[in-house]
């Protein structure tokens, strides 16, 4: 059976916005036609829902650590990277039945906010049984960390076997951060790469204390390492930015993800796109405000024509795992036209997640999802509301 909706205005992300357009679907939500009003009068299409808002595709959330979910609320905001992942490690539980009630609550608020997909950061198996269930797509990246670069060949034995009690789950074994990784586990990861299945994932310059690190080994990571009971002193800093370190170690031949991108300069962006033809930028601006209280310089990268994603990040960091909310907030302080932040947030995150062929957009076969979304009309310009009922 086919049925009609119509909106306001309806964003295929692959065209231009559509004023009282109209899409054909089937009973799962099959995208069947994608018409303008006059195209709909010459089918003679009956019986078109009207809905007052934008009809947009199902968003896709490229970076979320749903682990860390029962942490909502723990940790105070603006304490600096550092001291973040301190009390992150201080209130990690064991408990399982907290954990997983937390997943779960975690998992339907992203499915009520309109979110179809996930590039999900993993560090246990306690997600595999709600993403082996959930309607929801789950691409898990399963971390891997040693900055010891003795023990490096070790860290990727174990890595493999999570992957592989992570079966049947679509997984990628990506590196932790530039500052968890050393340059031998980097090499073990790029050996692997010709048997990876999917794109990576790693944090990138998410504090000045990182660049610090690797520019002159001053900065928070030193008391955090002394914290960890870890001896560094065997590392040299390169007397580079943190991106301008690492970007060489990671294989170009794979789509990679740098997430958070806070404190990367002009400089860095063009070293990195001289060298990686596969980048894409993730933003996590509500996270990047509650651990920072900085955000990412969001137009120079416009203005670079990078390939920007949008991120949650967790609970343990953010109120909310919203996609919409953080498109609300890069509006409200950059004043990113709609049609360009939904694209940031659909499009491009499934492109990045190789999951185009059905999500991503309004266009005949795919099954996106479909999304209503608030709106506002202020000089000729949509702004984005903050509110988002999920159709499809």
């Amino acid at each position: 059976m086919i049925s009609h909706i119509s909106a306001t205005y309806v964003y295929p992300v692959v065209g231009p916005p559509i004023k009282n357009g109209v899409l054909s679907i089937d009973s799962i939500g099959t995208i069947k036609g994608v018409y303008t009003p006059e195209e709909a009068k010459e089918k003679q299409l009956n019986d078109i829902q009207y809905h007052d808002g934008l009809l947009v595709p199902g968003f896709v959330n490229t970076h979320c650590h749903i682990e860390l979910s029962n942490l909502k609320g723990q940790i105070s905001k603006h304490t600096g990277l550092p001291d973040f992942v301190k009390a992150v490690i201080k209130l990690r539980t064991s408990d399982e039945y907290e954990l997983n009630l937390a997943i779960l609550k975690a998992d339907i608020e992203m499915y009520e906010n309109g979110i179809v997909a996930v590039g999900d950061i993993c560090n246990q198996l306690i997600s595999k049984a709600l993403k082996v269930n959930t309607p929801v797509y789950y691409h898990t990246f399963l971390e891997i960390m040693g900055f010891n670069p003795d023990l490096a060949k070790e860290a990727m034995k174990r890595a493999k076997q999570f992957k592989d009690d992570l079966s049947p789950l679509p997984v990628s074994i990506v590196p932790h951060a530039p500052y968890s990784v050393s340059p031998e586990l980097f090499r073990e990861l790029n050996a692997y790469a010709e048997y990876q299945d999917g794109p990576v994932t790693i944090h990138n310059q998410e504090t000045a204390d990182e660049n610090a690190f690797f520019e002159q080994k001053t900065g928070g990571f030193l008391a955090l390492f002394k914290f960890l009971g870890q001896d560094i002193s065997f590392f040299e800093p390169s007397g580079k930015t943190s991106l301008q370190t690492y970007l060489p170690l990671l294989s170009p031949d794979l789509k990679t993800l740098l997430v958070h991108n806070t404190y990367t300069s002009a400089a860095d962006v063009a070293y990195a796109t001289s060298i990686h033809p596969n980048l894409y930028w993730c933003l996590c601006p509500n996270a990047n405000l509650y651990i920072e209280n900085m955000l990412p310089d969001v137009n120079m990268m416009r203005a670079a024509g990078l390939r920007i994603t949008l991120g949650t990040d967790s609970l343990a960091s953010n109120d909310s795992l919203s996609i919409l909310s953080e498109m609300n907030l890069l509006q409200e302080r950059f004043d990113v036209p709609t049609e360009e932040l939904l694209k940031w947030a659909t499009f491009n995150g499934a492109e990045f997640l190789e999951i185009d062929r059905r999500f991503g957009s309004f266009e005949l076969g795919k099954q996106p999802g479909i999304n209503l979304v608030e709106f506002t009309e202020k000089s000729g310009k949509v702004i984005l509301g903050d509110m988002v009922k999920r159709l499809f």
